[in-house]
């Protein structure tokens, strides 16, 4: 276990454009953005239409109060004039050397449940041993690292011919794709989203339904293996108040046992001692 090293934003020319289109995505209005941002509505007005240059404090304070993607910020700051305020470290770079044990020790201590850190373009960078049970029989070409977890699922090399309710998985793995372009907008993730959506579905999938019994709490990921069928409920974690590029789209997944019957074999056949 290592760690390795479309809408899109809003579009304008200049700071005052780019901050409209984030408050209208929002739904906010200018005077309860200014409200909450600590300024005068005037004042927002007059920045959005670009009669006022905002200063770099304001411009970090309407980005929080927007919710404003790191890295968006970042181009905010830039569109004002300003430099970019988050840095964007390569992982592998000593500063981070607490942030990757504190990540290696969070994949283990998931065992022996699946578990991946990915990038923000779905790369992953580290996984648990426990993850091999997805992945077996996945083609060895999109395993080289640091493969995408999104390439891999929907592959018809990959996990895809062994997903039950593929349909459903792969719906929900482009919705995903979908609200990610409008975090992470770039040229690399937006041809993922082209490649990955034309892929071929397997002949005869069985359907849409989940066989679970009772109403689901979520939809389970359901995976051939070995003559049995494995249902995993997937969790998502992300670093809270990231100051970092990097960090800000580091996301852990988690693949917990959606049946006791998952449960018991990921216990016999990864055993706690992994």
């Amino acid at each position: 276990m290592t760690i390795m090293a479309g809408m899109g934003s809003p579009t304008g020319t200049g700071v005052g454009p780019l901050l409209r289109g984030w408050r209208e995505r929002r739904q906010l209005s200018q005077q309860h953005l200014a409200l909450r941002a600590d300024c005068s509505t005037r004042h927002l007005s007059f920045v959005e239409n670009g009669r006022s240059h905002p200063s770099r404090e304001l411009v970090l304070r309407l980005a929080e109060q927007l919710d404003v993607p790191v890295r968006e910020r970042n181009t905010l700051l830039l569109a004002a004039g300003y430099a970019p305020h988050y840095p964007e470290t390569p992982l592998d770079d000593p500063s981070m050397t607490a942030l990757r044990g504190g990540v290696e020790r969070l994949l283990a201590a998931h065992e022996p449940y699946p578990a991946l850190v990915v990038d923000g373009e779905f790369r992953v960078l580290g996984a648990n041993g426990a993850l091999s049970l997805l992945l077996d029989g996945v083609a060895p070409h999109l395993l080289r690292p640091p493969f995408n977890a999104v390439r891999t699922a929907l592959h018809p090399d990959g996990l895809a011919p062994r997903i039950v309710n593929h349909r459903q998985w792969r719906g929900h793995l482009l919705e995903r794709l979908d609200r990610q372009l409008e975090l992470v907008g770039t040229e690399s993730l937006r041809r993922l989203r082209a490649e990955v959506g034309g892929y071929p579905e397997p002949a005869g999938d069985p359907a849409e339904d989940v066989t679970e019994t009772g109403r689901p709490v979520a939809l389970p990921l359901r995976l051939r293996h070995d003559g049995r069928v494995l249902s995993f409920l997937s969790t998502v974690t992300t670093f809270g108040t990231p100051l970092d590029l990097t960090v800000s789209e580091l996301a852990l997944e988690t693949f917990l046992p959606a049946d006791a019957e998952t449960d018991r074999f990921l216990r016999s056949a990864v055993g706690p001692e992994h």
